[in-house]
């Protein structure tokens, strides 16, 4: 029996003879009766590019941060605002006139023996950050003593009535004040806790008279250095009583004159000598 085939169409032959597949362009699709027309094969196409565009964003990564081992979604932290502005308690109080400033006279702890050398650094800061017109006069209060040398010359000194003190006269600020407590070898003003305290006016005189800043009272004489003091035993190594012993009764500092009680034909008897005239026993 002979069978006869069909030859096949043009579209069912074996991809393996190198024949292409229709596209879809060749394979349109059928009308159906009474269906609308199909769309153009332009707008088919760019339908598909855009339901790809669409995959691809939806696949990519999100950007997230990973905090141990946990990942959330990174958000930007949210940008701080700025602090109000707030004026520096240096800056100088131009509005108040040099006529409104109250100056008066204070005390300041500062190292002994640099009480000058510290006047003169604070005079130079006062100066450098122009604070002149709060500052007036500052005295390391002296006062003026004899002295007589071991041949018995005598010369006038300074000595210094406060060791480790300066007085001050100023008008107390935020500024005035913040630059005399930098300088160095400065401590504090005196006063309850630091807070600066003004002085007396009769304090004040009496010392600045006897520093010479105010002229002296008529008949004010320079007082004599006597390394004695009351109830002291002395020697007498010059003079009439050369070699007696005797206590220190009383001392005349403005004479430079010692009271010694000298025991004499056995009696105590008060012998007025010049200080350099004896000797501590």
């Amino acid at each position: 029996m002979v069978v006869i085939s069909e030859p096949e169409s043009p579209g069912t032959q074996s991809s393996s003879e190198g024949l292409v597949p229709p596209t879809p362009a060749e394979a349109a699709p059928v009308a159906l009766p009474g269906a609308p027309p199909p769309p153009p094969h332009e707008a088919v196409e760019a339908a598909h590019e855009l339901e790809r565009e669409t995959a691809a964003n939806e696949s990519a990564p999100s950007p997230v941060s990973v905090v141990g081992e946990s990942a959330e979604t990174f958000e930007p932290a949210e940008e701080e605002p700025e602090p109000p502005f707030a004026a520096p308690l240096e800056l100088i109080d131009e509005t108040v006139s040099d006529e409104d400033l109250k100056f008066d006279w204070y005390i300041l702890k500062v190292q002994v023996n640099r009480e000058d050398s510290i006047k003169d650094a604070l005079w130079r800061r006062v100066k450098m950050n122009g604070l002149e017109r709060y500052f007036r006069e500052i005295v390391v209060p002296t006062e003026d003593v004899i002295e007589f040398t071991k041949t018995g010359k005598k010369r006038t000194v300074k000595r210094k009535l406060y060791p480790g003190y300066i007085l001050i006269n100023m008008a107390v600020s935020d500024e005035s004040w913040f630059v005399v407590r930098e300088t160095s070898g400065i401590g504090d003003f005196t006063g309850s806790a630091g807070k600066p305290t003004p002085m007396e006016p009769k304090d004040v005189e009496r010392i600045l008279r006897s520093s010479k800043v105010l002229p002296e009272e008529e008949g004010a004489e320079a007082k004599t250095t006597i390394p004695f003091k009351t109830g002291d035993r002395v020697r007498v190594k010059e003079g009439y009583f050369q070699n007696f012993e005797g206590d220190v009764h009383a001392i005349d500092e403005a004479h430079g004159r010692v009271t010694v009680m000298i025991n004499i034909f056995g009696r105590a008897t008060p012998v007025e000598i010049e200080h350099w005239q004896i000797e501590a026993v």
